[in-house]
């Protein structure tokens, strides 16, 4: 942890964490992360939650599961770790669990220890649960959504059922929140149909709830995939009580259902790059593998509103630029159509430069010689 971050976990750690405001808590959560916390707060989320269970049924749609890896690589606190200090019941995650389908005649069969469908329909039916959506949901064809089908049953199916039971809903990865790669522009868009749970890219009315005539609180955690931080912190938040959920939804989340903390609007990864100063100098690479600017390579962090240069990523030493990956903005509502062509320097819309980006460069240059010439003079003149 940086010396800044070590100041601000004993600063807070003065401080009552119950009796924190949703403000307060907020703050310290988005700055300290996942890690410093819980580990800060560990006696006082022990005894808030003493006597209180959050289960959790996590389901998933079409996606490649790489949310949940990310969540597993969590390092410090771990997954486990997390579930302990917040007391979360993981009742049902279908790549962790050791239940699997079990079906005789096309009919499950045998009890819920063993049989994974039958376990899920346990769960929603007891109810009083946390709802995690990984992965969009397919709506074709036509309205059938036989293109995901899981368990002899359509995925979409099983998401309204548990959907109408939840407390609450967060979508995990571009996938859940937006429906993302998979229904990316195509010629076969239209026929998949797939959703994101409560947006399709920017449109909120065609998320699969409205499809459904559902009206639950939807939490969004873009990403592909998602941050440990952003989705360990977020749960953290509602099982508390920090997030009341639905009354501060509407405070807490942006336009697009994400909480700002971690998608700040006025915010862009941009303005933390690692490589920002190559930038503000006109410096950039045209080629992988170099240490400039990434913008000629089609890197998109000037339009993706995330916190990734300030948090980081694989414990918090790197991320995608800094690892010499241009960002392609996949916390956004449009990817990744918004996104691309990938590696291809991007038109300027007029939000980050104004101006042509060689034109810049060359201001950038002339500036810099300008402002050392000056320096010169000063220097001659003994000042």
């Amino acid at each position: 942890m940086s010396t800044g971050m070590k100041n601000l976990a004993r600063t807070l750690d003065s401080l009552d964490f119950l009796k924190l405001d949703r403000r307060t808590f907020m703050k310290a959560v988005g700055a300290l992360g996942a890690t410093a916390f819980l580990g800060t707060y560990k006696t006082e989320i022990v005894s808030a939650l003493e006597f209180a269970e959050t289960k959790i049924i996590w389901l998933h749609g079409a996606e490649c599961t790489g949310c949940s890896e990310s969540i597993l690589n969590g390092g410090n606190p771990d997954i486990i770790q997390a579930i302990n200090k917040l007391n979360v019941n993981l009742a049902y995650h279908e790549t962790l669990l050791a239940q699997q389908g079990l079906f005789v005649d096309d009919e499950p069969v045998n009890t819920s220890e063993l049989n994974s469908e039958l376990l899920v329909d346990e769960l929603i039916e007891e109810g009083n649960y946390i709802l995690v959506v990984e992965g969009a949901i397919a709506n074709g064809p036509d309205g059938s959504g036989r293109y995901c089908v899981i368990g002899n049953r359509t995925f979409k199916e099983l998401f309204e059922k548990a959907a109408k039971n939840a407390n609450a809903i967060l979508a995990v990865g571009t996938c859940a929140t937006y429906g993302g790669i998979t229904c990316a522009d195509s010629a076969i868009a239209d026929v998949t149909d797939y959703r994101g749970v409560a947006f399709t890219k920017e449109d909120s009315s065609k998320g699969m709830l409205t499809e459904l005539g559902i009206h639950k609180p939807v939490i969004n955690i873009p990403g592909c995939p998602a941050h440990p931080d952003w989705i360990l912190l977020t749960v953290g938040a509602v099982i508390l009580g920090k997030i009341k959920v639905p009354d501060d939804l509407d405070t807490v989340l942006d336009q697009y259902g994400r909480p700002i903390v971690f998608f700040p609007t006025d915010h862009t990864v941009h303005e933390n790059c690692p490589r920002r100063g190559y930038y503000d100098r006109g410096e950039f690479d045209e080629q992988i593998g170099g240490e400039k600017c990434l913008w000629k390579l089609g890197c998109k962090a000037p339009y993706s509103h995330a916190d990734c240069a300030i948090r980081r990523w694989n414990g918090s030493v790197s991320m995608c630029t800094q690892a010499g990956s241009p960002c392609i903005a996949c916390v956004e509502p449009g990817f990744p159509d918004s996104s691309r062509p990938f590696y291809v320097e991007a038109e300027d819309k007029g939000v980050l430069l104004g101006a042509n980006i060689d034109t810049l460069s060359k201001a950038a240059v002339g500036a810099a010689t300008v402002v050392a010439g000056v320096h010169a003079v000063r220097r001659m003149k003994g000042e």
